[in-house]
Formats: C-alpha cells, sequence, structure tokens
C-alpha cells in the first residue's frame, strides 16, 4: 500500500463537500484518512507536489480493445492497463473483440485472471452472441458469474430481431446489461465514410444516417417490448440523440455514449484519405457533431467513451477503402474533451457510467477507499508520436494540441503517475 499526501489538489467532485476546494488529501492503507487545507504530516508519509494538480472519482472507460488473447501485436492486457492508467482511468470495460472472441466462461476468466494486479480495474464485456456471429446468445448467464459486466458484439449491429428481443428477456433473470451498436446493414452496405458532401467529394462510398437511427428505432422497440436494460455505445447523429431523449422520457430503461472522436472531430479531416479518420460509426457533419455536445450537456447522453481500439500497421495503413476501423485514444481523452466541455462535465461523464455497469463509485470523502484520477486541466501540449503509449500508434489525434495534461491516478492502494 502506498501510503501518501497529495498536496494542494483541487477537487472535482459534486459529490463531495469539498468540490472545488484546494485540499490536502491524505491516503493511509488506501483509504482516504484526511482532507484538509493543511494536513499535518506526522508519521512523514510521501508528499506529492504537483503542478495545477486537480483530483477527481476515478474515470471509467465504458469501451476499450486490448488484443489480447490473439492481438498481442496489436495490444496486451498488461500495457493496455498501464496506458488506461497513465490516461486516468482507474476502471475500463474490456471489448469481446480479441481471436478467440470472449464468448464463455473461461475467457472472461482468462481476461480477469491477465488484469490481476494492475492500478486500473478491468471488467469484461462478454460477446452477446457465439463467436459475435450473431446467429445464437453466448453463454451469457455463465459469463456473468464469472465477471462479466454486460453483453455485446463489438461494432456489429444485431441483424436478428429475435435475438435481440430473446436477450434483452433473458438477462432479465440475472439484472444483465445488452449493448446494441447500432447500423442497419443493408443501408451500410460497403461504405465508409458518412454519405454527403464529403464522400460525393472524395468518391468514398457513403453510410447514411439513417443506417444508425433506422436500427436505434427498431432496437428500442424491441427494448419497450421485451423489457430489460439496453446501452447503445458511441451513437453519432442528432436524430440519435432525440431517439434516445424520446426512449427515457417513455421510461424506457435505454443509456447511450458517445466517443471522444465524434464529440472533436467531423468528417472534414477526411480530406487527406487518412486511415486514421477510419471509424466506426464514421466521424459525421459538424452539425451532427454540435448535436452530441449538447446531448451532453443536457443529460440525454450518459457517458464518453474513448473507444480505445488498437489496430496494428498492416491493417490500418492501407488505402482507405481496405483499412480497419479504429483509432487509439486512451493517451488522448482528457485533452481533447477540454476543448469542447467543461472540465466538470467530462469528469461527470467519466465517472457516471459506472452505475450503469454495476461498478462501485467512491466519492472524494473521509473514509472512502482511494479511488481518484489526477490531473492538470491548463497545461497544453500538441499530441506526437512520442507521446504514444500503446503498442499500436494508430491515433487520429496526432499533431493535436491537447488542453489539460493527465498525471495518472491512485487505485488498489497504488500511485501511478
Amino acid at each position: 500500500m502506498k501510503n501518501v499526501i497529495l498536496k494542494q489538489a483541487t477537487i472535482i467532485d459534486a459529490e463531495s463537500k469539498f468540490h472545488n476546494q484546494k485540499m490536502d488529501i491524505i491516503i493511509e492503507n488506501g483509504k482516504i484518512s484526511s482532507i484538509d487545507k493543511t494536513a499535518k504530516n506526522p508519521t512523514s508519509l510521501k508528499e506529492i507536489f504537483l503542478e495545477n494538480l486537480h483530483v477527481s472519482q476515478g474515470w471509467f472507460d465504458s469501451s476499450v480493445s486490448f488484443g489480447e488473447p490473439g492481438f498481442e501485436d496489436r495490444e496486451t492486457i498488461g500495457n493496455g492497463l498501464k496506458v488506461a492508467a497513465k490516461s486516468g482511468f482507474t476502471d475500463v470495460a474490456l471489448q469481446p473483440n480479441s481471436y478467440p472472441i470472449i464468448d464463455n466462461q473461461s475467457a472472461i476468466s482468462f481476461v480477469n485472471q491477465k488484469a490481476n494486479g494492475f492500478s486500473t480495474n478491468l471488467y469484461p464485456i462478454g460477446a452477446l452472441t457465439k463467436n459475435s456471429e450473431g446467429n445464437h446468445l453466448a453463454e451469457l448467464f455463465d459469463m456473468k458469474n464469472a465477471g462479466a459486466i454486460a453483453f455485446g458484439d463489438y461494432n456489429k449491429a444485431m441483424d436478428k430481431a429475435s435475438i435481440q428481443k430473446i436477450a434483452l428477456q433473458y438477462v432479465q433473470d440475472f439484472d444483465g446489461l445488452v449493448i446494441s451498436f447500432c447500423q442497419e446493414k443493408t443501408l451500410r452496405g460497403n461504405g465508409v465514410v458518412n454519405e454527403g458532401v464529403v464522400s460525393t467529394r472524395l468518391g468514398l462510398k457513403g453510410i447514411p444516417a439513417m443506417a444508425e437511427e433506422i436500427d436505434l428505432i427498431r432496437n428500442l422497440s424491441i427494448l419497450e417490448y421485451a423489457g430489460g436494460k439496453m446501452h447503445v455505445p458511441t451513437i453519432s447523429t442528432a436524430k440519435s440523440v432525440s431517439l434516445i431523449k424520446e426512449a427515457k422520457k417513455k421510461g424506457l430503461n435505454v443509456t447511450c455514449s458517445v466517443s471522444v472522436h465524434h464529440l472533436s472531430l467531423n468528417e472534414t479531416v477526411l480530406e487527406g484519405f487518412d486511415s486514421r479518420f477510419k471509424v466506426a460509426p464514421p466521424l459525421q457533419t459538424e452539425s451532427n457533431r454540435k448535436a452530441l455536445i449538447k446531448g451532453i450537456n443536457d443529460g440525454t447522453i450518459d457517458m464518453i467513451t474513448s473507444d480505445h481500439n488498437p489496430i496494428d500497421i498492416e491493417h490500418k495503413k492501407l488505402e482507405f477503402d481496405l483499412a480497419k476501423n479504429g483509432t487509439i485514444g486512451l493517451e488522448t481523452a482528457f485533452g481533447m474533451l477540454q476543448k469542447v466541455l467543461s472540465t466538470e462535465v467530462i469528469v461527470e461523464k467519466l465517472v457516471g457510467g459506472k452505475t450503469v455497469f454495476g461498478i462501485e463509485k467512491n466519492s472524494v470523502s473521509v473514509g472512502n477507499m482511494a479511488c481518484l484520477s489526477l490531473f492538470d486541466p491548463y497545461t497544453e501540449l500538441v499530441f506526437k508520436k512520442e507521446n504514444i503509449l500503446s503498442k499500436s500508434k494508430n491515433s487520429a489525434f496526432l499533431g493535436q494540441t491537447l488542453k489539460g495534461k493527465v498525471y495518472g491516478i491512485y487505485n488498489n492502494g497504488k500511485l501511478e503517475i
């Protein structure tokens, strides 16, 4: 256990009575033992002085991919968790898109064992269907018992409405959460970018926004009929925001997330045909980007994810049509969000997802376990290749000026800065 005093830390935590106050935080045996204006140090604890230090509840990322098992050349669980810690995340939800797909109890146990002993907690998402092929439900109950916090097929829409219905009904027996990525297959076709003026000018096949919206309408209708809990990841259009808003007003148990890249970039970055900007769903128009920000600020969108997805160079540095979707995003999440949202809103949306996924929250209060993100919201730096901590280098944010710097985390009795 690392016993420390975080000196003169501004606390950003609406659930703490010390919100927006600059305090000394004493952590002993993994717990916050004292919060004071100027703490005495009778036991010679290590004192941590960091410029413009701000502290919040530990951040949670609801969608990361690490590759292992099978794609360790893209990322390993061990290095991925170190990257998450240095990026300010105390908790991450791991997507099942490895090889083999994480679709059974032993696969869940494997990733849990690989994640033991790190400062960042890993929570596996189990595949909703066997091999994420969309034909038969996977071993959901067994995976839940092994530690899966939700079930979904990463970036794959459920073509068969009957399986979507049965999944929502079945998981109610054990309070399970179904993740439903929305993109209607026949409308998506072979599209690689958003359909519109930019796709036409560039001569790239487009995916109409309604591919997401029509699938979302269908899934919300199934949820209304079947009941259960549904999470819609990485929505990207204004219509999707309004559909989620209406569904919540009806009382449906639905939540949603948006990615950092959809909040901070629009489709105009595609002009250079750079495959680093090829993501799923595709980057959208500026009006849709602004609607997503509005959806964050009015509370419709529940959480923000980096949607961190390392891709090896052989599958990314190709012609745009052939390259795989995905960007890494853990290292740049906070610094990019600071350009479009307030620090308090960012913290709220990086912490609030814990409640949806059944992960314990710990406010910055005396007596609570110390689960903290440490950051400076003011320092600016240009993000360069040497700043990348991930094994893969497929960042859509290279060359971007980041507003704010993350120092690291304190979690599981460890200070990682």
